[in-house]
């Protein structure tokens, strides 16, 4: 903990905050203390209220919809908007980043909060308060440069760029780093350092115990909308299974469930597999790509952001993203041609992506609607819709999965990250595939809704499906594989057994360019 910065006084103090949603009680009585000049984070499991506990301080939630107090900088505080809270200092930073693609950087960092003159945009003034701002947060990029053209580790800079403009003296990060990569996140974490030494107080919720381990001055932990425990952090040194054990209410002795596999014949075979970028006129995204998988076998596939690790999936899926240059595809010995979503489904492929929101959910359904749009067939009684049937369905996997929720009508959007997921997946269980492709299948979940994905996949394994694991932390494709591949610009740059591999062996694959 930066002890000359860390002051005795709370910047912030919330007592008993109370929050209900139609009945259901989504925070109880949540206490939170956080000292000026610290990173304090907040863990819990999906659903456990963190998220709804920021919206409340940042008005979100305003002043009358719960219970409870709020002392900020010594004032009690009565937040009825986020540009109320914004104006007392607080600036909150959600998952889902809130940039407009099309607009520049320096027209997103001051959309809302434009510098006038005479009633007009004063565009010098605002390009010269722009690259001072980038600098503070260590991007070089022109301000005129569009958020599209962006990665997403530099889109987040730019959203603390934009905090920064609002003077904050209390930043909250929801899951900051659950969409960047091993360099971002690190550049990421030292950022949030550079602002506590000048001063700038961090919230950061996050899943990632070793970031939080190594951050952190102080954690809250928050379980079913209780505070459970408060953990200070002494000489920079945290137990991760000590924060696991609040947050689950257990203790988790091995992250990774035991499995052994029972792997079958050759279910899936990917020969010179090729597609080039739609952007980018002659760049290979899929590079002569070639792969097996058997029944029962789970099947990692690792790489770097920007490998195409994702472009090799959603291509596989019924040529659903790129150009497509060659290549083939035989399902149980049958070469198959998927030339849309559909036929990859007729086929027995299924992907659940990267992005649950974007890609995997229709945020206006409900659950049960959901589950069953993967395979709408099934559900048809004399070419309709059986709604007993969908009902029936649906609630059938709301108890497999234990998607937390009050009833199958209510809708995904209402659900918490974890919970989403569970309903992604049961959405293409319902097909019944023969191959599943998952995709960051638990990006932005907690260790607790982890395990229970994890133990999920095996399930699927051991039913004889072949599943594909992609994924962005090491360590998870280390203790869910059977195999795996490495990717590097686009082409496997590496095949070994998992019981043969460790991080290092995967990272120089990761970072070679010689085919396998």
């Amino acid at each position: 903990m930066n002890t000359s910065l860390a002051m005795h006084d709370n910047i912030l103090e919330m007592n008993g905050i109370t929050k209900e949603f139609t009945g259901v009680r989504a925070l109880d009585k949540v206490t939170l203390k956080v000292k000026r000049g610290e990173v304090h984070a907040i863990c819990g499991e999906n659903g456990a209220g963190k998220s709804t506990l920021m919206k409340v301080l940042s008005g979100v939630y305003p002043y009358g919809t719960y219970t409870g107090d709020i002392v900020f900088s010594g004032k009690v505080a009565q937040f009825h908007s986020i540009k109320e809270s914004e104006k007392s200092g607080i600036v909150i930073i959600h998952q889902e980043l809130a940039l407009i693609p099309e607009l520049s950087i320096a027209e997103n960092i001051f959309l809302g909060n434009e510098l006038l003159t005479t009633g007009l945009i004063n565009w010098h003034e605002t390009e010269t308060r722009t690259r001072d701002l980038l600098a503070r947060v260590g991007l070089e990029a022109d301000p005129a440069t569009p958020v599209k053209n962006l990665g997403v580790g530099q889109q987040q800079l730019v959203e603390i760029a934009k905090a920064l403009s609002k003077n904050v003296s209390l930043l909250i990060l929801d899951e900051p780093t659950s969409a960047l990569n091993e360099e971002d996140s690190a550049n990421l974490l030292d950022l949030m350092r550079s602002l506590r030494s000048k001063g700038i107080t961090c919230i950061m919720i996050s899943h990632k115990l070793n970031e939080i381990a190594e951050i952190s001055d102080a954690i809250t932990v928050i379980r079913d909308g209780k505070t459970v425990g408060e953990i200070s952090v002494e000489d920079g040194h945290v137990d991760e299974d000590t924060i696991i054990k609040a947050m689950v209410g257990r203790s988790l002795d091995n992250r990774y469930p035991e499995h052994e596999s029972k792997v079958g014949e050759v279910i899936l075979k990917v020969r010179d597999w090729t597609v080039e970028d739609p952007l980018v006129q002659g760049r290979l995204l899929c590079d002569h790509i070639n792969f097996d998988i058997k029944a029962g076998e789970i099947v990692g596939f690792a790489g770097l952001m920007g490998a195409g690790r994702t472009e090799m999936a959603r291509s596989l899926f019924g040529k659903n993203y790129g150009i497509y240059k060659g290549g083939s595809i035989t399902i149980k010995g049958n070469r198959t041609v998927f030339n849309s979503v559909s036929d990859a489904i007729r086929n027995g492929l299924a992907y659940v992506p990267e992005d649950r929101k974007l890609l995997g959910l229709n945020l206006l359904d409900t659950i049960e609607e959901t589950t069953v749009s993967a395979n709408m067939r099934k559900i048809l009684t004399r070419n309709l819709i059986d709604f007993s049937k969908q009902r029936e369905v649906a609630e059938r996997y709301r108890r497999s999965l234990k998607i937390k929720a009050r009833a199958v009508d209510v809708g995904v959007s209402t659900l918490s990250g974890g919970n989403q997921q569970k309903v992604v997946l049961s959405k293409w269980m319902f097909p019944d595939p023969d191959v599943l492709i998952l995709d960051e299948p638990t990006r932005g979940i907690d260790v607790g809704a982890k395990y229970e994905i994890y133990k999920l996949v095996h399930q699927l394994a051991d039913e004889g499906k072949a599943v594909i694991f992609i994924s962005s932390e090491l360590p998870e494709i280390l203790g869910m594989t059977d195999r795996i591949y490495t990717i590097c610009e686009g082409r496997i740059s590496g095949e070994i057994t998992t019981r043969d591999a460790d991080q290092e062996s995967l990272m120089r694959l990761m970072t070679t360019t010689l085919a396998a």
